[in-house]
């Protein structure tokens, strides 16, 4: 695609015009409604959380009051503070340690400890057992100011029954521990733990979040966990960088924040012992989901629109430059001396009439010109191609020499390159004589026939040699190098990248060999055809084939160059051992081998 055509002008322009206004809203829109998500998501969430907050308050405070029945029930506190000893006073004990137990479904399991009898019962799933004369269990000992606290998530124990306790299986709970003091004193007559299945927890939590795509957590002012969907991070401490920059320490009893690619909502309790933080973690991907959606359906119609436009524009810029082009070839013809052209009316805007005034100007000219000035004209024109076809190859040669002085004196060095590597090349075709020559010779050719495809080629690839200096007069038949270099440039060679670059290497081996490598980075060989060519190179016919990427040429043995060709004239010189093979170089290219001997061996 070239740059400097109206077609391509018309496209690009059209094509910008409309991306950047459409990418520019799709940018703004984005990021307004993304804004939007979080901002109203937040808001969702924090009333969401209060709501959960009250929940867990309200269990708090049931499990909390639940406790106090110890105080309530005056037959149970009694035998608490005085002992006992009796069958039906410890049915009473019981009883009342059965109603604890049942008091909301989630309890697991109640264990009270009598400070004056050291009698230790535990009511698990309305199952009691008793054991005495033991001390209190440590957790269960609430000690200081404070009468109760809430011990973190943990497995449910037998408070050292173990021995006398049915077996049940362990499964996670938080305690509410209660110190029962002798009021008005704060003396300790007993301690009541009771277990609480996190199931207590989960019925509230649940309806705070979407499982697998948010997190809730509750952790206790220790930053220790007391409920997460993780079962294993259960009792463990919170050691998340989110939690210990935002959370630890904030003064707000409710808030939230930003972090790791996630939207943070907390919400503080501190209600019966129990000082917790409501977490939700809401990542930014799956609140934004929505937009995101959005965003992916305006690039899809962005495309289609996009190729709209663009065919849109090939077909007005074909409209509008189809004449411009024909007018062009008129105007080549009139240059080549044909005047009588045809010129026909392609349309009705200025291009039309631009053509239309061209066609009324060359009747003018015609009609200006006479008979016996074009017969004269014609004369000349004969005449001057007789003198043509009898300059000589040297005034050619002799000529461009002339030229590149020149040029050199008008300080244009590249002009002079060129024209001496043109140079070069008639020189070393116009001696056919000369049958063999030495390496450097070939070399020397190729480098000059290199030169001139470099400027051809705008500098769209590299060349460069690596040849033992001791092997640079081994003699070889003219024209060997420069064929099988050319075949790159005629079918291999990639015009649309500027990374092309051509080797050859020549090094010698043991008993006089010498081996030639060419490679490339061009278009490869398909099997078939690469399959085909080594038969040929083998069979050595006369009519041969070279096929690179997708191209196939043909030429007979007398045509002077071909891959066949020249294993023919290297075994005509160098003897019948002379191997040629072809490989396909990966990921691409190709690489052309020439093993050949050299003449000192071949005379020995």
């Amino acid at each position: 695609m070239k740059w400097n055509r109206i077609r391509t002008k018309l496209i690009v322009f059209m094509l910008i015009a409309v991306t950047i206004p459409i990418v520019a809203t799709m940018l703004i829109t984005y990021s307004y409604t993304t804004k939007s998500l979080i901002s109203r998501s937040i808001d969702e969430n924090a009333n969401l959380l209060y709501q959960g907050q009250r929940n867990l308050s309200a269990l708090l405070q049931d499990l909390n009051r639940t406790s106090t029945t110890v105080y309530s029930n005056t037959e149970f506190f009694r035998l608490l503070k005085s002992g006992y000893e009796d069958a039906q006073s410890s049915a009473r004990m019981f009883a009342g340690l059965s109603y604890i137990a049942t008091s909301i479904p989630d309890i697991y399991q109640v264990y009270l400890y009598e400070t004056k009898s050291r009698k230790a019962t535990l009511v698990t799933l309305n199952t009691p057992k008793r054991n005495m004369g033991v001390d209190v269990f440590p957790e269960a000992a609430v000690e200081g100011s404070k009468s109760t606290s809430i011990q973190k998530t943990h497995m449910s124990n037998t408070y050292g029954l173990g021995e006398i306790q049915p077996y049940y299986p362990a499964e996670p709970v938080f305690t509410l521990h209660r110190r029962i003091e002798q009021i008005p004193s704060t003396d300790a007559i007993g301690y009541l733990s009771i277990d609480v299945k996190l199931s207590a927890l989960s019925d509230i939590t649940e309806q705070l979040y979407q499982k697998e795509r948010e997190n809730v957590y509750i952790v206790d002012a220790n930053g220790s966990i007391v409920y997460s969907d993780d079962t294993e991070q259960l009792g463990s401490t919170m050691k998340e960088k989110w939690y210990t920059e935002h959370i630890v320490g904030a003064e707000e009893s409710a808030g939230n924040f930003e972090s790791d690619n996630a939207i943070f909502v907390y919400q503080h309790l501190n209600m019966a012992g129990a000082d917790w933080t409501l977490v939700k973690q809401i990542p930014v991907p799956y609140l934004i989901r929505e937009a995101n959606k959005a965003v992916a359906i305006n690039l899809l119609l962005l495309g289609i629109s996009l190729i709209i436009i663009a065919a849109a524009s090939v077909v007005i810029s074909i409209k509008i430059t189809a004449p411009i082009k024909q007018l062009s070839r008129y105007i080549n013809q009139v240059q080549t001396g044909k005047m009588d052209i045809n010129i026909k009316d392609v349309s009705n805007d200025e291009i039309g009439l631009v053509m239309t005034q061209f066609g009324s100007m060359m009747d003018t000219i015609n009609n200006l010109i006479l008979s016996e000035y074009k017969l004269e004209l014609s004369n000349k024109t004969n005449q001057l191609r007789a003198l043509q076809a009898q300059i000589n190859p040297h005034f050619l040669n002799n000529t461009l020499q002339i030229i590149g002085t020149l040029a050199l004196e008008m300080n244009v060095p590249r002009i002079y390159a060129l024209l001496s590597a043109l140079g070069k090349m008639m020189h070393y075709s116009m001696h056919n004589n000369e049958k063999t020559v030495t390496l450097k010779d070939e070399l020397e050719h190729v480098k000059a026939y290199v030169e001139l495809q470099k400027e051809r080629f705008e500098n769209k690839f590299s060349f460069s040699y690596d040849v033992e200096e001791s092997l640079l007069r081994a003699p070889m038949p003219k024209m060997i190098l420069q064929p099988i270099v050319e075949n790159y440039f005629k079918h291999g060679m990639d015009r649309t990248r500027s990374d092309g670059f051509l080797l050859l290497k020549v090094k010698g081996l043991a008993d006089g060999w010498i081996q030639i490598d060419i490679e490339n980075n061009g278009a490869q060989i398909s099997e078939t055809r690469l399959e085909r060519l080594k038969w040929e190179l083998h069979s050595t016919d006369n009519i041969y084939r070279f096929v690179q990427g997708d191209a196939v040429r043909e030429a007979s043995d007398t045509s002077g160059i071909g891959l066949v060709n020249v294993l023919t004239r290297l075994r005509m010189v160098c003897g019948n051992d002379t191997v040629m093979t072809v490989d396909n170089i990966e990921p691409v290219g190709i690489r052309v081998r020439l093993r050949i001997q050299s003449g000192s061996e071949r005379e020995a």
